[in-house]
């Protein structure tokens, strides 16, 4: 009976949903769809860096692969990214590889560091019209970076693309039981090798390496001085790389209507640049092209596929390079067009929908865009977007507080009722709508309806009392809510050094 019973009892241990055979099928083929598509990218930010190919495409795997165990969001597909490359390039191009991957490391120390403070809980403070504009700038600058591979080459490359893009937009409305970049990649490169056609191949971005990565430390000077070298350059890898990777977990939440631990892939960033450093990687992040190929285009939806773009990257490179060099740039420069085209949201830019749209909504938009167009730097413009943002909520509350006044019956009181929300923009204003010259003896400010929020706030409320004492009135504040008398009860009288 007692066996029955904690048979009973005893909790169900889920089996993990990739071990349905649809599901497992889809993250394989997903995960080497995103392998493929991760290849060409990680050489050509290796170049952007200023470092061999072999460094990104060590990067890409090593970030794939931990992110797919400690990141909180799964699908979502990190690797070297050309933000990244960015902001070390610099160090590399002065001082080499070592110490590069030093700034990395520290940089992934940096990023654990803020996942413990919290920091991936400002991104409640990031407003939708940023997070459009973050997304649109991101479509146009996957799309740009096409560019270069459709000027100055074969005529042939451009038939290639029309038919790639034509695979992919057609096959989907006939199966998706196989990811159609997969499809379109695979037709090309058995066209251009059987067609013996010249065009533009993965081989020629650079060398794939032929052995795998190897465990060590950089080759640096452990001094203070080293320290202060690296430090800016650590700091800027791990909040562009958090910043990026947190608004993309953010992106694929909205996708597929689930929510992931901000906080876990705060420090699985971290965690990954770490592991990246150590086996001589360029760093990295989420990858906002490659995750919409996996989650959008392929439809994944569990950490394995993330775990096996990496693993295929690897195997890939240093096991059939020779295959993976073939593949012509059409086929992946098409893939990344579909991203683009998918990754826009067309809706926010309809007629419609900037006829409805507050203008200050819209101008963040565009903003946020035009920052990160003009940057190429994602982290810029969304900083730029939320401080625009800012202004504007600013200066729209500033104008939200009303003031409105009633005369006691006996005539010797005159009771002023304040509404809205008081802070530094908002008070201001304040001090010029009380009738200090023309009112009685004794005046009364109803806070009922207004909250207080800062000192500035009650460094308004003092100036008015002051200027009805300098004509010999009083003045009363009354109906301060709890947190309003908090604070006011704390600074009244304290912040203009007691004149």
């Amino acid at each position: 009976m007692s066996s029955v019973l904690s048979a009973v009892t005893r909790p169900r241990l889920s089996r993990p949903s990739w071990l349905s055979p649809s599901v497992f099928r889809t993250e394989v083929l997903a995960g080497l769809v995103v392998a493929l598509a991760l290849i060409p990218e990680a050489i050509s930010f290796s170049i952007l860096a200023g470092v061999d190919p072999r460094v990104g495409l060590f990067a890409s795997f090593t970030m794939a692969v931990v992110i797919a165990i400690c990141g909180g969001r799964p699908a979502m597909i990190s690797a070297a990214t050309g933000a990244i490359a960015l902001v070390v390039a610099p160090l590399a191009k002065e001082h080499g590889l070592d110490y590069l991957i030093a700034a990395v490391i520290l940089g992934g120390v940096i990023q654990v560091l803020l996942a413990v403070l919290g920091v991936a809980k400002l991104m409640r403070f990031i407003p939708r019209s940023v997070m459009v504009g973050f997304v649109n700038a991101l479509a146009i600058l996957i799309f740009a970076a096409q560019v270069p591979y459709l000027l100055g080459v074969p005529w042939l490359v451009y038939p290639l693309v029309a038919l790639a893009l034509a695979i992919m937009v057609g096959l989907p409305r006939l199966t998706r039981a196989v990811p159609a970049p997969l499809v379109a990649i695979i037709v090309l490169t058995v066209i251009t090798v059987v067609a013996a056609v010249a065009v533009p191949t993965v081989g020629d971005q650079g060398e794939l390496p032929n052995s795998l990565p190897t465990l060590g430390l950089p080759q640096i000077p452990w001094t203070i001085d080293t320290l202060a070298l690296i430090a800016p350059y650590a700091l800027g890898v791990a909040l562009v790389g958090l910043m990026e990777s947190l608004m993309t977990a953010k992106l694929v939440d909205d996708i597929t209507d689930t929510h992931s631990n901000k906080t876990r892939e705060s420090w699985g960033q971290g965690v990954a640049n770490i592991v990246t450093g150590f086996f001589g990687g360029m760093g990295g992040c989420a990858m906002i092209g490659q995750t919409m190929i996996n989650v959008k285009a392929s439809g994944a939806r569990t950490r394995l596929s993330t775990f096996l773009a990496g693993v295929f990257l690897l195997v890939l490179v240093v096991s059939l390079g020779d295959v993976v060099a073939a593949i012509p740039m059409a086929a992946l420069v098409a893939v990344m067009i579909i991203v683009a085209v998918s990754t826009f949201d067309w809706h926010s830019i309809a007629p419609g929908t900037l006829k409805r749209m507050p203008l200050g909504e819209t101008l963040v938009m565009v903003t946020t865009v035009g920052a990160v167009l003009a940057t190429h730097n994602l982290a810029i413009g969304v900083i730029v977007g939320v401080l625009t943002a800012m202004v504007i909520f600013a200066r729209r509350v500033a104008h939200l507080v009303e003031v409105t006044s009633v005369l006691d019956p006996d005539g010797g009181t005159r009771i002023y009722s304040v509404h809205g929300e008081l802070f530094f923009a908002s008070s201001n204003d304040l001090v010029y709508q009380f009738d200090y010259a023309g009112d009685p003896p004794n005046v009364v400010i109803d806070m009922t309806h207004a909250h207080v929020w800062d000192a500035s706030s009650v460094a308004a409320l003092d100036a008015i009392t002051t200027k009805y004492s300098a004509r010999g009135k009083t003045v009363e504040i009354v109906e301060l809510n709890t947190r309003s008398a908090a604070i006011h009860g704390t600074l009244a009288g304290t912040l203009t050094g007691g004149h």
